[in-house]
């Protein structure tokens, strides 16, 4: 099977392209389709719908925040992928051909995904109230590999008012070394900020 990758960028048109010459020029080896959105056009729920099919209101993940009635509360960006419901597009492949394999790297919902390989992030709070940078993954070994090879997870480059290129580059960088060292049958990776051209996708890809 060709090796796919899904880069899942905000707000990109065909008409911004043109100014992103990293991703114009993997699209021009691969292959653009503009794309719909739904309701709400938010992180959560059209990831969801990208990797179900489905809409919001079939998947369940309604906001990147809802109401949980056992809780009685609002609960934002929650990381389990227990709570979206339908089959996922790996499980839809895997069922096809047992060979299939799928890196979800950096999309939300992606604790305890049934995906061969995942990384997100996933700060560690000890007892004393810090806040450490860290990263689930799937295997375990996977996140510790990553991080001994690029370091800590820049977390407060990902998240607040320092996000910028910084994590975008690490992610990247981390996704080129999970594809190439991996090889998955599909990789997904969100670019939610422009990185710098040394960051650009796998040379081994045959996006479409």
């Amino acid at each position: 099977m060709r090796q796919t990758l899904v880069l899942d960028v905000v707000g990109l048109t065909p008409g911004l392209l043109p100014h992103a010459p990293c991703l114009a020029a993997l699209a021009k080896r691969g292959a653009v389709r503009p794309l719909g959105t739904i309701t709400p056009a938010v992180t959560c729920s059209v990831q969801s719908t990208l990797l179900t099919g489905l809409p919001p209101d079939q998947h369940g993940v309604v906001a990147n925040g809802w109401y949980f009635r056992d809780l009685t509360q609002v609960s934002f960006w929650q990381q389990s992928d227990h709570l979206v419901s339908g089959e996922k597009v790996w499980e839809a492949a895997r069922r096809r051909d047992p060979s299939f394999t799928c890196a979800k790297l950096f999309w939300w919902f992606n604790m305890y995904s049934s995906a061969d390989f995942a990384v997100t992030p996933r700060p560690q709070y000890p007892a004393d109230g810090r806040k450490l940078p860290d990263v689930y993954s799937e295997p375990t070994e996977l996140g510790r590999e990553l991080q001994d090879t690029l370091g800590t997870f820049p977390l407060f480059q990902f998240w607040g008012p320092r996000a910028g290129i910084v994590a975008s580059d690490w992610i990247a960088k981390a996704s080129e070394r999970v594809f190439s060292t991996r090889k998955p049958t599909f990789c997904s990776t969100p670019r939610t900020r422009r990185a710098p051209r040394s960051s650009c996708c796998p040379n081994t890809a045959s996006p479409k």
